[in-house]
């Protein structure tokens, strides 16, 4: 697994990006990060790295655990996962996130949560949140408000959106134009904005099928451009796990969608209640 995060790795890296993307439940996403900067030499500078804290990974490797992973947003997990990452990934690690950030999960209302995130924020740390479900939007507007001494404490916002899923559109956009870095996440859909998706929703695949034959393109490339096309997005994450699919993602940057593509494609949209409600019922992989 290692060898093969490596070899992913190194395809990116000589493609130009410079983003990698962590989280504490990600399985050994930090050792396998972490020991391939070392072996390749990587400095510190020369990358940006982000994780996550908030979830514990608790399945061991099996797929069909009863549970995969234990959400816990309390200053004690925040304590105990920061320093986990910073064993790992040491003066490497750049931007540390909330992972999943709701408004029910406590996490921007806990006091003791927001003054340690500002702490290390003002100790040169980049503090982001991740957001997830049918409430982003709203999520991603009380970050906005938080700050300590004047200053805001969440520098970047990592969100859901997609063809299907636009819902935290409006506030993604209000976080770039308030000086906050971008993130977005699930691009792909989980899967169902690639060949996949003709079986799993047949009228939006025919879409972007249509699309990306008009286009000379793969799907999963002209999914991944219509996110690169948005003035709001600063990094567009891929969730490649082969080099053949970081190869066919990264086409998407030769991908110039006109606006009479972007009009078809978004035709595509689903209600945000619906889409998470499908996103839920997914197999874990």
């Amino acid at each position: 697994m290692e060898r093969g995060a490596h070899e992913v790795l190194d395809a990116a890296y000589a493609a130009g990006i410079r983003y990698f993307d962590a989280a504490r439940s990600y399985g050994l996403a930090e050792t396998f990060l972490s020991s391939w900067l070392g072996a390749r030499g990587i400095p510190p500078d020369a990358v940006v790295v982000g994780s996550k804290w908030g979830y514990t990974y608790t399945a061991n490797w099996q797929v069909d655990a009863p549970a995969h992973e234990i959400k816990e947003h309390s200053l004690g997990v925040l304590t105990r996962q920061l320093a986990e990452s910073r064993a790992i990934l040491g003066s490497n690690l750049r931007v540390y996130q909330i992972h999943s950030a709701t408004l029910d999960s406590g996490a921007l209302t806990d006091t003791s949560i927001i003054d340690a995130l500002a702490r290390e924020q003002s100790r040169g740390l980049t503090i982001g949140l991740s957001v997830s479900g049918e409430r982003q939007a709203e999520t991603i507007w009380r970050a906005l408000e938080i700050s300590r001494d004047g200053e805001p404490v969440f520098d970047t916002v990592q969100a859901t959106w997609n063809l299907l899923e636009r819902g935290a559109e409006g506030a993604l956009a209000a976080a770039t134009d308030a000086g906050r870095g971008v993130i977005v996440k699930e691009v792909l859909a989980n899967g169902r904005l690639t060949n996949r998706a003709s079986r799993d929703r047949p009228s939006q695949a025919t879409i972007l099928a249509r699309e990306a034959e008009r286009l000379g393109a793969s799907m999963d490339a002209v999914a991944i451009a219509s996110v690169l096309a948005q003035p709001w997005a600063t990094v567009v994450l891929s969730g490649a796990t082969t080099v053949a699919q970081l190869e066919s993602n990264i086409r998407a940057r030769a991908v110039v969608l006109p606006p009479d593509s972007l009009d078809r494609l978004s035709a595509m949209a689903m209600k945000s209640s619906e889409y998470w409600r499908e996103r839920s019922a997914l197999p874990w992989n």
